[in-house]
């Protein structure tokens, strides 16, 4: 157990292990939630706008698909070039 003093800021230091822990770095952010009368803190990735489809519920389904498609080698190629990979589709 670690213990953190809050200054008179209401300001809270993270210990060194664990923000170690949780690769932690300035200018990070964690979301404070207050749960049956404990504080706590939960890390928080920030996001470009323009970058957030990538991460909606959709997107990250097609990327678990992918992801287990290429575990279970289910793929084809890679291919040498644009020639091989129709070859092998019958388009050339």
């Amino acid at each position: 157990m670690s213990l953190a003093k809050i200054t008179r800021n209401y300001q809270v230091s993270i210990p060194k292990r664990v923000r170690e822990s949780l690769g932690l770095r300035e200018g990070d952010y964690v979301e404070v939630q207050e749960r049956d009368g404990e504080i706590v803190m939960v890390p928080k990735r920030l996001i470009d706008a323009d970058q957030a489809w990538f991460w909606s519920p959709e997107w990250q389904k097609g990327e678990q698909a992918v992801d287990e498609e290429l575990r279970a080698r289910r793929v084809l190629g890679p291919f040498k070039n644009v020639e091989e990979m129709k070859k092998h589709f019958g388009d050339a």
